[in-house]
């Protein structure tokens, strides 16, 4: 049974190869390990906590399908949390082929202010994130959590820049006003 999941704080492969031959008890452990934290990025991409339920399952279903292709270039967490945000991203694409997208390449990027999140826990700013449109949940936590350009966002979106940009400061404003909300509560 594989019970050291870490050796000096890295991920120990030992379990990757484990659950890549199919060992039940080697991929309960890599779930048990990882499945908060990426449950945590799957919450944020979704509206609510069944659709994050889905997309975690659906994460975890492609991470098992895949762990042969698993380099060892990089951190395996990094390897698993692009994983979840394009299946975060997928889920959305498939929201989006849903309904119209309108594109409002006018509007520009209005360079970030800073919030008043002091008196603000986790579980509330989560809540703000997860009542913003799709679109706008997703564009903010592609560009403001995970780092990526609005050119990035734009392709893997396939959207304009200009449309990731306003969906970015619509998405600011309206965390503002959630934040002001909350605070006059």
């Amino acid at each position: 049974m594989v019970t050291n999941l870490q050796l000096n704080g890295v991920f120990d492969m030992d379990i990757v190869q484990a659950c890549i031959a199919g060992k039940p008890h080697a991929q309960e452990a890599l779930y048990t390990h990882f499945s908060q934290t990426m449950f945590g990025i799957c919450l944020r991409y979704a509206s609510d906590y069944h659709s994050a339920e889905d997309i975690l399952q659906e994460g975890f279903v492609k991470v098992f399908k895949n762990l042969d292709r698993f380099r060892g270039e990089g951190s395996f967490e990094g390897w698993l949390k692009r994983i979840f945000v394009n299946t975060s991203i997928e889920f959305y694409r498939k929201a989006v082929t849903k309904r119209k997208v309108v594109e409002l390449d006018s509007v520009y990027d209005q360079g970030t202010e800073s919030l008043a999140l002091d008196n603000l826990a986790t579980k509330d700013l989560l809540r703000i994130i997860q009542q913003l449109p799709t679109g706008y949940r997703t564009v903010f936590n592609l560009y403001g959590i995970e780092g990526y350009t609005h050119k990035e966002i734009a392709k893997m979106l396939d959207i304009s820049e200009g449309t990731s940009k306003s969906q970015l400061a619509r998405a600011r404003e309206s965390i503002k006003k959630m934040i002001r909300n909350l605070n006059e509560q």
